[in-house]
This record gives structure tokens, C-alpha cells and sequence, in this order.
């Protein structure tokens, strides 16, 4: 099945670009698994094929989103960055830390157990360590030199590509993440705690893609030169 004409997508348009333009899209996208942020430069027809997913399915959900709904974030570039410091930034500092309490104790009351997911603690820690100070650059320099409009000549090109970098790295954990915990698939009769700490993951990995999706396919094109046609 191809898409309707008038949905704003086709299969050789980036999963990055389609996620920018059409409402509802990166939910499809993880819903596939098909990354939208790190590697959303990839076209929607490679992207299915490179996972093995099958493009007909992958196009029937797009096709079926409404293309009218509002998104959750803003349009105007002030207060989208306004958007992601609160809705991201502040979330990731305020979950992270419980997190890997959390992780502390699972891997300590259930050191025995065959499921257990040893060294997730160290992980995470380490995801909170890297994501504080990549968080810490955005809100001391670039965001203030973006709303100052200074990189409207592509003066920005560096610390964005830098940043862009960084979210590869950010991308990369995610996936130790979710191979750590098997996609966060808790083992029969996990504890209160052990439930806690794989949904908080999961809306860590939800939460960081759709963070590293605004910014990389929504924010920072408007402070990099475009392309040169030809």
C-alpha cells in the first residue's frame, strides 16, 4: 500500500524529516523501531529495509495519522526552546537520579537472580553524567546565542554539529540500554521496585528520542545554512 496523496510523506523522504511534519509520526516510528533522531537523515524506505521491517505496514500507520492534529511542541523557535528546557531538561535531572537508585537496589536485593540486569546502575549513571553536561552547554551557550539570533548566518554550525554528535553518543546508550533490560521485559514475579525501574527506563528512552528529535530535525535546521542545490 503507498501513502495517500495528501499525507505529507514518501518513502524516500528522511524518517527525521517526516517526523518534523507530520503529527503522531515518531509513535509509529517506535513503534517499528526505526530510529528518528540519531539517524534520521536515513530515508523511510532504507531505514525499513536496514531493520527488516515491512515499508506497506510502516506506511499504512503514517498514512492513518491525522495529519491535523497539533503537536505537542511549539512552533516559534523561543518557545520551543522554552518547551525542551522544561519538558526535557528538567525531566531528565529529575528522573535520572531515581533511576538509578533504583537500579542500585535491583541489582543488590536480587544479585542472584538469572534476569538480573547487572551494571545497569552504572549505566545509567553514566547516561545522567553525559546527558547533565550536554544539557549544561546547550543551556549556557547555544540556546542563549539562538535566541540572540546569532547563527542565522550558520554562525552555530559547530557547537550544533557538536551537539549533534553528542546525541549520537546519547543514541548509543539508549541501545545498551534497551539490550541490558531486553527491551525492558521484567522476568515473572518482579518486585514493586524492579516494575518501577523498567517503565522509568522505558520513559527515559520515549523521552530522550522525541528530546534528540526536536532539536535535530526541528531546532537546529533553523540555525545551519541549507544545503546547496546542485
Amino acid at each position: 500500500m503507498t501513502a495517500s496523496v495528501s499525507t505529507p510523506f514518501n518513502r524516500r523522504q528522511s524518517v527525521g524529516e517526516i517526523a518534523a511534519a507530520l503529527p503522531g509520526a515518531t509513535a509509529v516510528f517506535r513503534r517499528f523501531g526505526l530510529d528518528f533522531c540519531c539517524k534520521g537523515d536515513v530515508p523511510l524506505e532504507e531505514a525499513a529495509r536496514v531493520n527488516d521491517v515491512a515499508l506497506a505496514e510502516v506506511e499504512q500507520a503514517l498514512a492513518s495519522l491525522d495529519v491535523r492534529a497539533a503537536t505537542e511542541a511549539p512552533h516559534e523557535t523561543a518557545a520551543l526552546i522554552a518547551h525542551i528546557l522544561s519538558r526535557y531538561h528538567k525531566v531528565h535531572r529529575r528522573e535520572l537520579p531515581e533511576l538509578v537508585a533504583l537500579a542500585r537496589r535491583v541489582e543488590s536485593v536480587h544479585a542472584r537472580h538469572p534476569d538480573v540486569p547487572r551494571g545497569l546502575a552504572d549505566l545509567l549513571e553514566h547516561i545522567q553524567q553525559e546527558l547533565d553536561s550536554h544539557m549544561c552547554k546547550e543551556e549556557l551557550i547555544l540556546f542563549p546565542a539562538m535566541a540572540r539570533a546569532e547563527a542565522a548566518d550558520g554562525g552555530l554550525e559547530a557547537p550544533i554539529s557538536c551537539m549533534r554528535h553528542e546525541h549520537d553518543d546519547h543514541g548509543t546508550s539508549l541501545r545498551e540500554l534497551e539490550a541490558l533490560t531486553r527491551d525492558f521485559t521484567l522476568p515473572d514475579g518482579a518486585c514493586r521496585t524492579w516494575q518501577a525501574l523498567y517503565a522509568g527506563g522505558a520513559k527515559l528512552v520515549d523521552d530522550l528520542m522525541e528530546h534528540i528529535h526536536l532539536e535535530n530535525n526541528l531546532l537546529f535546521p533553523r540555525f545551519t545554512p541549507a544545503p546547496r542545490a546542485g
